[in-house]
């Protein structure tokens, strides 16, 4: 095919991909509002009676729940979380979804990070963690939708939208990435996120397509790597989308992350927020309470409000807790943080 025919094919691709992300981001909210859970004054960022609402001017605010790894992260308790930080929309963590669903539980040792282990020790280790990857793929392959569809009902009914699964990886099987797929569409999600490479995106790229949903790559500092290309990501199909985590790129490159935002604002379906020291700044690269460090998190969030990118921002905790504090009480200070700029 010739550059400017496959660059034409490419263009329209992607204006398809945006379009389903728009109606989905779009449709998700309609039927939420359409069975009453949220009312449109809650849409507007009218706070709704007993729900959370964290829609500011049109910006959508969640959270990852790998923000809460501090704490129990069953689904009752994240959700009760959610409630208590005012969050209605999430990207759900994969041992969250598969242990409420009934994924069987398979020891594996660990120690404590830094032990120096024996021989016999990573043999141990290794052969545990592929007999649980055994078990669990036969498990994944025989599981039923209804314990996801109970926990999606459970979520909505509360008044949070799941709007990212972090549940599948581009090293399963095949059986196991329509599974996970299957999973994130059964939860009305948008799509699973993994991490971003090249690789990744050319394997979960037919599923994506095949399901109608998004392989949604999260970069580290990948982009501040010799050679590294979010073109080169994008390629590989019109259903692989980006997770832009900002403080990432911005600690590993020094860049504006609102040059990759304009770019490819129809190719991001999140953003991974949070609070970090330049590249140059002494520590770099380093995660500070919100105000605290370099990361230009409210210019992000004016140009997502000026522009009303269909791009939801997810908090990301990353940075000590307080003695005095826990992991709601400052992701509900980051909620603040965010409606203070955007209202």
């Amino acid at each position: 095919m010739a550059g400017s025919e496959k660059e034409k094919t490419m263009t329209q691709e992607n204006e398809k991909a945006m379009l389903l992300s728009r109606r989905n981001f779009l449709s998700t909210s309609a039927a939420l509002v359409g069975s009453g859970i949220f009312s449109s004054g809650a849409r507007a960022g009218t706070a709704s009676k007993n729900l959370p609402d964290s829609n500011f001017n049109g910006v959508q605010i969640g959270v990852i729940t790998y923000s809460f790894r501090s704490m129990p992260t069953d689904a009752e308790s994240i959700l009760k979380y959610l409630r208590e930080a005012n969050i209605s929309s999430v990207e759900l963590m994969g041992d969250t979804i598969e242990r409420f669903a009934g994924i069987p539980h398979v020891d594996v040792p660990e120690y404590p990070w830094g032990t120096e282990l024996t021989d016999a020790q990573k043999a141990e280790q290794a052969a545990a963690r592929e007999k649980r990857a055994e078990i669990h793929r036969k498990w994944r392959l025989s599981a039923s939708m209804k314990p996801f569809k109970k926990l999606r009902q459970m979520y909505n009914k509360a008044g949070v939208n799941i709007d990212i699964t972090k549940l599948g990886s581009p090293g399963w099987s095949d059986e196991e990435i329509d599974y996970a797929f299957t999973v994130a569409k059964t939860m009305g999600a948008r799509g699973f996120s993994t991490e971003i490479s090249v690789e990744s995106a050319k394997r979960l790229a037919p599923f994506a397509k095949k399901h109608n949903l998004f392989a949604i790559m999260h970069n580290h500092g990948q982009p501040g790597r010799p050679g590294f290309s979010f073109d080169e990501i994008l390629d590989q199909g019109s259903h692989i989308m980006l997770n832009f985590d900002v403080g990432h790129y911005f600690g590993a490159t020094g860049l504006h992350p609102n040059g990759i935002i304009e770019k490819y604002h129809n190719r991001i379906v999140s953003l991974h927020m949070k609070d970090k020291t330049a590249k140059d700044a002494t520590p770099p690269d380093s995660n500070k309470p919100w105000g605290e460090g370099d990361t230009p998190i409210d210019e992000i969030l004016l140009l997502l409000k000026e522009k009303q990118y269909p791009i939801t921002v997810d908090i990301e905790l990353e940075y000590a807790i307080p003695e005095n504090s826990n992991a709601v009480l400052e992701v509900k200070k980051c909620v603040d943080y965010c409606r203070n700029i955007l209202i």
